[in-house]
């Protein structure tokens, strides 16, 4: 059973969708879900090379080792896309070789856009969660999603540890 938006008391109604009719049964979602999934490999990419630079910034171990567990978790985030994307297209997906980000004024206004940045994650992978087919493809982009929660407390400590 999928859900569409659209039910006028928790905003989602039920829509029948067998795993027989399979990902092409909604095929402006599913592409949808395709260009998030591409925009998601090089988001996390760039979460990554950011991660990268604040755990260089980071004032302590313990803030150095928070953050890290962050950008291990992106990494592995962007394996699962590439494997969703290669699954269902069987093609590969790659981010561009920028390997560039724009630097925050400090360590605290870094934490703060971090918090944030995870926060948008969580939306935009609730938008191809809907659009995949039920089963494994649901649990990997719950295990994503949950993952990016968990970052976004991670987040709220540092920045009320450098308040």
């Amino acid at each position: 059973m999928y859900y569409q938006y659209g039910h006028p008391y928790h905003g989602y109604m039920p829509v029948q969708k067998t795993v027989d009719q399979g990902i092409g049964y909604y095929p402006q979602c599913t592409q949808a879900a395709l260009q998030l999934i591409r925009e998601a490999v090089q988001g996390e990419r760039e979460d990554e090379l950011f991660y990268q630079y604040l755990i260089s910034v980071a004032p302590t171990q313990e803030e150095k080792e928070i953050i890290a567990s962050i950008r291990d978790d992106e990494r592995k985030h962007n394996r699962m896309f590439r494997k969703i994307y290669k699954d269902l297209t069987g093609q590969e997906v790659f981010a561009t070789n920028e390997e560039s980000f724009e630097r925050p004024a400090s360590y605290l206004e870094g934490i703060k856009k971090a918090l944030f940045g995870e926060l948008k994650a969580v939306e935009k992978y609730r938008k191809i969660r809907q659009c995949l087919p039920p089963g494994m493809y649901h649990d990997m982009l719950f295990e994503i999603i949950t993952d990016e929660l968990k970052h976004a407390s991670k987040y709220n400590y540092l920045f009320a540890l450098n308040k």
